[in-house]
């Protein structure tokens, strides 16, 4: 293809970007979503490129959807959106596969010494007798929150997240076509967010 014509192409591409932008910051749900139809395949190949065919890909993207939506008002449109939001996704892949990197010494594991081998003793200072009261009401506000959902969203975040389905499993369940699977699943994510955000001084 024709430089010219690859570059007005992008240029349209770009166009069409920062409205969607601004009208998503306006708060037009639809624009969120269109912006996820566009990217979704892309950024998921980009991800899987940077860290690989990991499990739980899927939830990798919509994460990155969600931390890139969260900043929106930060984007300038003075930059492709879609370098933008490869970059969010890029330094969100990385820190996911430097997590799962991290390496752990074992308490059990015997040490060296000069009178032979000892086992290390480290004292429990996490050790708190209301951490269980504290996690039994942590789970609670979050199952409130969930069960607030209207009942399209709630039904999916409990397949995917409770039942551990897939979304193909949950599309073929629901009867619904994958990509509405999908972004159900990602603006009930946001509503929970933004709920469980309200409430972050019950948590």
């Amino acid at each position: 293809m024709p430089e010219d014509q690859t570059a007005t192409r992008r240029s349209v591409s770009s166009q069409q970007d920062h409205i969607l932008v601004t009208r998503a910051l306006e708060g037009d749900q639809r624009a969120y979503l269109d912006l996820v139809e566009k990217y979704q395949k892309g950024l998921h190949l980009h991800i899987r490129r940077t860290i690989g065919n990991v499990e739980g890909l899927e939830d990798l993207v919509q994460e990155a959807f969600i931390k890139a939506f969260k900043a929106l008002h930060t984007y300038s449109v003075n930059y492709a959106f879609s370098t933008w939001l490869y970059k969010i996704a890029s330094n969100h892949a990385i820190d996911y596969k430097r997590k799962r990197r991290l390496v752990t010494t074992s308490l059990d594991k015997p040490m060296p010494s000069r009178d032979g081998e000892v086992r290390q003793e480290v004292p429990d200072i996490t050790y708190r007798p209301d951490r269980r009261i504290e996690d039994r009401q942590r789970v609670n506000v979050i199952q409130d929150a969930i069960d607030s959902l209207p009942p399209k969203y709630n039904r999916v975040i409990v397949m995917r997240h409770q039942e551990e389905k897939s979304y193909m499993e949950i599309a073929e369940e629901l009867d619904l076509p994958l990509g509405t699977v999908k972004a159900h699943i990602f603006r009930a994510r946001k509503l929970l967010y933004k709920c469980l955000r309200d409430k972050r001084d019950s948590l």
